[in-house]
């Protein structure tokens, strides 16, 4: 009986497995031929019989993607993602306070920064553009990061997740004559790690893909994003399919590297919040 409900399980999970291999492979396979087409010439993608790998490699896609002021969309979408998570330190300060620090109206003003979740980002984009107009922001790449800097959800997960650290380890560590900056960097933030992992891919996400603001704010193309710029290449390229597959590609490829690097950590940090 025991082991022919092992053999079951075994059956059971085999059987699971090869359904997710399938489903995996299905998954990617659109982004795998769209990454094998850049590598191919126009001529051979607009052909009628496809082939699934290059007939001819080659590497003009991205030599002309580069030439064609993706370089410096490239550039602005560091600086803002790199930016970016300077705020999101900014949030994990704001999530600490919350749940270590006791102050009068804490309670609704925790309520008040949770509320603005249930208000749709276009909304508040006239108000927010008509502010940074008389800032003087407008068509900058400060008035594209400044607004990202401060995310509701990121300071509630972070306030969630630092609310189950102990008092007790703060505590002894106040009476061992720590700072409460000391205690936020060398303490707090090494034990928030799988929570920091979720919000930094989150971060990284939200930087690397800015499309709406930036289409918005910004009236030269100097300060256009990486997804702008892939926008106006389709438009101006249409016929082009190797380029826009280049494009495609270097806009999808970090994504995954930065989540296969940091996949532990990423689910980690999924499995406790949903634990608390």
């Amino acid at each position: 009986m025991t082991h022919s409900l092992q053999d079951s399980q075994r059956n059971s999970r085999v059987v699971v497995g090869v359904i997710l291999a399938l489903w995996g492979f299905v998954t990617i396979l659109p982004f795998l031929w769209m990454f094998l087409s850049s590598f191919k010439s126009n001529a051979e993608i607009a052909q009628n019989t496809q082939n699934f790998f290059p007939h001819t490699w080659t590497l003009d896609n991205y030599r002309n993607l580069f030439s064609s002021g993706f370089s410096q969309y490239f550039k602005n979408t560091i600086i803002i993602t790199a930016v970016s998570f300077i705020g999101m330190l900014f949030n994990a300060m704001a999530g600490y306070g919350f749940a270590k620090f006791k102050f009068k109206g804490r309670g609704f003003l925790f309520i008040l920064v949770l509320a603005t979740m249930m208000i749709p980002g276009q909304v508040t984009m006239i108000p927010v553009y008509l502010i940074l107009n008389q800032m003087h922001l407008t068509n900058t790449l400060s008035g594209i990061i400044l607004p990202a800097l401060v995310a509701a959800f990121s300071i509630f997960l972070f306030r969630q997740f630092m609310s189950n650290i102990s008092d007790s380890v703060l505590e002894a560590a106040r009476l061992d004559g720590a700072g409460e900056w000391y205690i936020f960097w060398h303490i707090i933030l090494p034990i928030s790690k799988p929570v920091l992992a979720v919000q930094g891919i989150l971060t990284f996400i939200n930087g690397w893909n800015a499309f709406l603001w930036p289409l918005i704010l910004a009236n030269d193309e100097k300060y256009y994003t990486l997804s702008v710029g892939l926008q106006l290449l389709q438009g101006q390229h249409t016929t082009d399919y190797g380029l826009q597959m280049a494009g495609s590609s270097f806009m999808v490829i970090p994504i995954i590297i930065i989540f296969i690097i940091f996949q532990k950590y990423i689910l980690q940090g999924f499995n406790v919040q949903s634990d608390k």
